[in-house]
């Protein structure tokens, strides 16, 4: 017998290339939006400007940072306040739309969200602040994005490491969705077509990084992966990837397609439906087998010690991380498996080594 239950979340997105300042202009007349806060980090100020060419912002902000650090949106914060916003609009990565949640979980202040990379943050209602080398999480629908405007033309000046990058950490947010807390069939399905997104997108970026089919191809990716994420809830992978972002703020694209096979390999035989559903996905008989034939194709990152992990912070990264660990976990990850997983992550170690862990 079939039963579940699925929440989908309330947002409006709206997708074109080379749509972007057009559509935000329109969201922010249909918003009502009337003292407006631009969110862009430095180095996407003049993307920025371009997408925001036809809206008049009463305060520009351009101080952002990974993970969100909580005194970064403390100050965020006075300032929107001060300035009494009533609509914020983040141009850039996860970090942007990041910092953009951290203001609207205090004030409520809604979200137009323009992505230009393929984080998916800007499709969920999780919400992350780093204190004292700490990454805490939360769902709160305050956050989530009443609008996100997609234009893939804005991604063509991701270099290719980073496309390649955020996009697996994409494919990690379906991967994860298969067996998180809250997975159901609709989450499943949802990732299950997100792979095939991300994974045809990426190599057609990776052929062609100035063309535009690829990089829409693998925005809709993002955007499944996302969504799937959001309904599913953190799995294993993703509280992994929190530690090792907060505590010891390696990059969080990178982290995330670091350590997506290797939790893979730990759990997939412990989980057939998610593995038969990968198999699906990859086209490929064998789940991890098409995941590695993935990474081959795109040369993806490989190990946490290419991050500069200190291979001597994996037993601090195991403690921090082990009581977050999903009891749902397809797999019992104790102290002994997450400190194996880590260890062959660390070292770029073949798959099979966790997976005989």
């Amino acid at each position: 017998m079939l039963e579940f239950t699925h929440d989908t979340l309330p947002q409006r997105v709206l997708f074109g290339a080379g749509s972007a300042a057009r559509n935000l202009r329109a969201e922010v007349e249909r918003l009502g939006g009337d003292r407006l806060m631009l969110i862009a980090a430095e180095a996407d100020r003049a993307l920025a400007d371009v997408v925001a060419r036809e809206i008049a912002p009463t305060l520009v902000w351009s101080d952002v940072a990974q993970h969100v650090p909580i005194e970064t949106a403390a100050i965020a914060r006075s300032a929107a306040a001060e300035a009494d916003v009533d609509l914020v609009v983040s141009v850039g990565g996860g970090s942007t739309t990041g910092l953009a949640k951290a203001i609207a979980l205090e004030s409520g202040v809604r979200i137009v969200a323009v992505p230009t990379t393929y984080a998916g943050s800007e499709a969920t209602n999780v919400w992350g602040l780093t204190e004292a080398a700490r990454k805490t999480t939360g769902v709160d629908d305050r956050v989530l994005p009443v609008s996100v405007i997609y234009d893939a033309e804005l991604t063509t000046s991701l270099p290719i490491e980073l496309s390649v990058a955020s996009g697996l950490n994409g494919i990690a947010h379906c991967v994860d969705s298969l067996w998180a807390p809250r997975t159901d069939p609709i989450n499943a399905a949802l990732a299950g077509e997100g792979i095939r997104a991300l994974a045809a997108g990426l190599r057609v970026v990776v052929a062609d990084p100035a063309g535009i089919p690829g990089r829409e191809k693998t925005q809709y990716g993002a955007y499944l992966a996302a969504v799937a994420f959001a309904s599913a809830g953190s799995g294993l992978h993703h509280k992994i990837c929190h530690v090792l972002g907060g505590t010891y703020n390696l990059p969080h694209a990178q982290t995330h397609a670091v350590m997506l096979p290797y939790v893979a390999a730990f759990n997939l035989d412990s989980a057939p439906d998610a593995s038969r559903r990968l198999g699906a996905a990859f086209d490929s008989g064998d789940g991890l087998a098409g995941l590695a034939e993935l990474y081959a194709d795109l040369n993806a990152p490989r190990s946490l010690r290419d991050l500069d992990f200190d291979e001597a912070r994996i037993p601090e990264a195991v403690e921090i991380a082990l009581p977050a660990i999903p009891t749902s976990n397809p797999r019992q990850a104790d102290a002994a498996a997450l400190t194996a997983l880590l260890t062959a992550a660390w070292k770029g170690a073949p798959l099979d080594e966790v997976r005989s862990v």
